[in-house]
């Protein structure tokens, strides 16, 4: 996203405090429905004044910048995915980035993805990494661990921020102006009425996507993320005050193992 306004329109579309971001600087943020549902959850990079990067886990960048060319109107933007460009992950220290603030060389970017949980780097660069399943399936695990949930389709506008509990990665802002569900979401926040959120669990074997959860046997919440192998780590949306009791999802026993700290930016 690049462009006169291309700030402007970010911080009119996304829940996140794009204007106050400096340059050289990421956070996370989402597209929200009208009705404070998240279509689409991402980290936001602003490069500079005029130009942001979007790294979409789970959703298509031209799907996106499809959908946002709506809101365009006569705005001075474009909205153009970098195919060009390909991401990497390493559980390594990061060379110079550090916490929100990226290492930039030329178009290779360098960020800091550690957490509580150890260190981690990404990369987007034009280099194209070996796929490794084993790696892929651990960084998902620590994603979850941290509560950065991965909506596959199915998940999209289903749930609120403060269900998925993105406060804890300072994704909203409930003090900016205007943007697509910031009502329900600043009201959600102001009057308490958050009575659900995001709980880490883990099972022996895999837990089926969407899957419900029970507690002692009585339907309490659902499944939106979950790893492919075993053990197999997930996050659920559950009430916050569900008491105490033995949790299952699809026959199998759950551990609840609280979620880690550290991947707010």
């Amino acid at each position: 996203m690049a462009g006169r306004d291309a700030v402007k329109f970010a911080h009119a579309q996304f829940m996140s405090d794009v204007a106050a971001l400096a340059p050289g600087h990421w956070q996370w943020s989402g597209w929200l429905t009208p009705k404070g549902r998240v279509i689409a959850l991402f980290a936001l990079l602003k490069l500079d004044d005029e130009t942001l990067w979007l790294l979409l886990p789970d959703f298509g960048a031209g799907e996106l910048a499809s959908q946002l060319q709506r809101y365009v109107f006569r705005s001075k933007l474009e909205l153009k995915p970098r195919d060009d460009l390909d991401i990497s992950g390493t559980f390594a220290a990061p060379t110079r980035a550090a916490g929100a603030v990226f290492a930039r060389n030329g178009e290779s970017i360098e960020l800091d993805m550690g957490a509580d949980g150890g260190a981690r780097t990404l990369r987007i660069d034009a280099t194209r990494a070996a796929d490794d399943p084993k790696s892929q399936s651990e960084w998902l695990a620590f994603d979850l661990a941290h509560g950065l949930p991965h909506l596959p389709e199915s998940q999209r506008e289903h749930w609120t921020p403060q269900q998925l509990s993105l406060e804890r990665l300072k994704a909203f802002s409930v003090k900016k102006g205007c943007y697509p569900g910031q009502e329900i979401v600043a009201r959600t926040h102001f009057l308490g009425q958050a009575k659900r959120g995001l709980a880490a669990l883990c099972a022996a074997k895999p837990i089926p996507m969407e899957a419900g959860v029970e507690l002692d046997g009585a339907a309490i919440g659902k499944v939106v993320s979950a790893t492919p192998g075993e053990p197999c780590f997930a996050l659920a949306v559950l009430p916050l005050d569900r008491g105490f009791g033995a949790l299952t999802s699809a026959g199998l026993g759950l551990n609840d193992i609280g979620l880690r700290d550290g991947l707010a930016r």
